[in-house]
């Protein structure tokens, strides 16, 4: 008894055994591979033994036909062989018309006449519908992008003004104080300390824009003080000594005329 369990256990110094694949992973991946290879051949008897349905019977049918040239048994085709047509030569008495027959449209789907013209023409409206919205969407974005190089623009002009207008101050009461005058001619031709002190200070107004007076009529109206009472040109940075001289060497009375 002891030897024939001896016999049945495996030599484990054979070449059947030592020949085996013992790589890690080995016995997992050949089951995902017989597992595949049954999951394909049941598919496989599946689509055979499938039931076909009667569209796809009749277009194999229609199909079959369609590939097969015609024959003696039909008869526009016996007509034309008894006027002499030959199978492959084009229609027509110098041979100038068709060859093969005129391909067939067949209908398939359940949508009646013109649906598909109908369904091309929404496809279209909807397409410049869309075009429409991003030339619309477009031009907004150029118009809001207009508008803020004008906003920024009209701020910066502003600021220069608003410097040039404290330069004016600044050259009227230098001006004024060499020809003995104590008080301004306004309150706001003269910059005040206080008012030095906070021109460089960002995001703050100047209080010379408290009045009802812009910034544009105080700088017109100082530069036209300037002029009248000191011969003297903000734009230019010169004294001239009368009048005449003033409007014989000056090119006008504002910033533009001496760009």
């Amino acid at each position: 008894m002891l030897n024939m369990e001896e016999d049945e256990e495996e030599d484990y110094m054979s070449d059947s055994f030592i020949k085996q694949d013992v790589r890690p992973g080995l016995p997992m991946v050949r089951r995902v591979k017989e597992a595949i290879q049954k999951e394909e051949k049941q598919k496989e008897a599946n689509e055979k033994n499938r039931q076909k349905s009667i569209k796809e019977e009749e277009k194999e049918r229609r199909d079959l036909v369609l590939k097969s040239a015609l024959g003696n048994e039909n008869k526009g085709f016996a007509l034309l062989q008894k006027m002499g047509y030959k199978s492959g030569q084009a229609l027509g008495k110098s041979g100038e018309g068709i060859v093969e027959p005129i391909p067939l449209n067949i209908k398939t789907g359940r949508s009646g006449l013109g649906h598909e013209e109908l369904k091309k023409r929404k496809a279209e409206e909807k397409l410049e519908n869309y075009r429409q919205k991003l030339h619309t969407k477009k031009q907004a974005n150029e118009q809001a992008a207009d508008q803020f190089r004008i906003r920024l623009k009209n701020k910066q002009e502003e600021r220069k003004m608003e410097g040039d207008l404290r330069k004016s101050q600044r050259a009227c009461q230098q001006l004024d104080t060499q020809k003995g005058i104590d008080v301004p001619k306004e309150t706001w031709f003269w910059l005040t300390s206080e008012e030095e002190d906070k021109e460089d200070e960002e995001g703050k107004e100047d209080e010379c824009t408290s009045s009802d007076l812009s910034v544009s009529e105080k700088l017109h109206i100082l530069t036209a003080y300037l002029r009248e009472e000191h011969f003297y040109c903000i734009w230019c940075g010169t004294t001239y000594e009368d009048s005449e001289d003033l409007s014989s060497n000056c090119p006008g009375d504002s910033a533009a005329d001496h760009d």
